[in-house]
């Protein structure tokens, strides 16, 4: 479960994806997320499923490595899709029991909900799994550089999230190692119940705590024995510069994005004029 988990890990890889400036993906994914949600009819979701394959083709990255961060949200998938389920009030009642009402609202609901968040994580993934941590840093702080002007410390924001999302990875190897120590000493972390195996879990994050801990203060340590101050005069090696294929990927997300508000568009015409015809 743990090795399942792909946010904020980088797969290494030559393609397009990976040689496009980290703004453009940055906005890429932001005008993905936005589409999801203003998407309100299959063929929005059908259009957005389209650029994500597309993407994931373009990346490189295999369709089963990309996949498998679904695992770890399983739990969350279903549990959220049977609250809304069960919680939905609708017109047209499939089962009902006592105070339990089923509807079909509630299903359709349930469904969108899912494939919202599976398109949502695989999309981040895209990202993430094709952006190094230093790369993503420096286009946060490109990208928003503009908010040094009112006093916002753009630097160190970005430099904290390139922090967090190396200390993923380090943190996944970190808690299967503990995990398989514990598992040879005797720990049991499958059978049970929930709160057995909540309980079960802490002599596994005490020392993961510990060690994230230390981890921190040897990094902060390193910094101030090399006299890091923050970002203010400081040149990069690789300083951002915009390339043709950059320009076309804006193209491209723009046309991506007109087509699901096209989409939208049409299809609550067409949804008003079957409405018109019935009534």
């Amino acid at each position: 479960m743990i090795r399942d988990i792909t946010i904020g890990q980088y797969y290494q890889v030559d393609s397009v994806i990976h040689r496009l400036d980290p703004r453009v993906k940055l906005l890429g994914t932001l005008i993905f997320v936005i589409s999801l949600f203003i998407a309100n009819s299959p063929i929005g979701y059908g259009v957005a499923v389209i650029f994500l394959i597309a993407c994931i083709a373009m990346s490189k990255v295999p369709v089963k490595y990309m996949l498998k961060g679904l695992k770890s949200i399983v739990f969350v998938l279903v549990f959220s899709a049977m609250f809304i389920v069960l919680f939905t009030s609708g017109e047209h009642i499939i089962f009902k029991y006592g105070i339990i009402k089923i509807s079909r609202e509630g299903i359709f609901n349930a469904i969108e909900m899912i494939v919202r968040l599976i398109l949502l994580l695989v999309g981040s993934s895209v990202m993430t799994l094709t952006t190094t941590p230093t790369d993503l840093a420096d286009g946060l702080e490109k990208a928003f550089g503009f908010l040094k002007v009112i006093k916002v410390p753009v630097h160190e924001m970005a430099m904290m999230i390139s922090i967090a999302f190396r200390f993923i990875p380090i943190l996944i190897e970190e808690t299967d190692k503990i995990m398989k120590a514990q598992i040879a000493r005797g720990a049991d972390f499958e059978s049970g119940g929930l709160v057995k195996k909540a309980k079960s879990l802490i002599p596994l994050l005490v020392p993961l705590l510990i060690s994230s801990i230390k981890r921190a203060l040897d990094l902060a340590t390193a910094m101030e024995a090399r006299c890091y101050n923050g970002g203010e005069g400081r040149t990069k090696m690789k300083p951002l510069k915009y390339k043709k294929c950059d320009y076309m990927a804006y193209l491209v997300q723009a046309i991506y994005l007109a087509i699901v508000i096209g989409t939208n568009i049409v299809s609550s015409i067409v949804m008003s004029l079957i409405i018109g015809i019935i009534a």
